[in-house]
């Protein structure tokens, strides 16, 4: 998960990821920041996150898009 966090961080700096429950939902990601997550998400880890991937509760927290990373990584 500390891969994800970088990333983040990278993205937008100095939020609380660590805390953060409702990224998507409280709008710290927008959509434009959510296609620059996919596409280092997708660099990062060697996976494919499709259209179909692209709902608020794989984005929501670290944790479920750590569960996103770990389901793609395993296909």
């Amino acid at each position: 998960m500390e891969r994800i966090y970088k990333i983040l961080e990278q993205i937008i700096p100095n939020t609380d990821f660590r805390n953060a429950k409702d990224l998507v939902d409280s709008k710290i990601l927008t959509s434009l920041n959510i296609v620059k997550l996919v596409s280092n998400l997708n660099e990062e880890f060697d996976i494919e996150i499709t259209p179909m991937h692209l709902v608020p509760e794989n984005f929501n927290s670290v944790e479920s898009m750590y569960e996103l990373v770990q389901e793609l990584d395993g296909e």
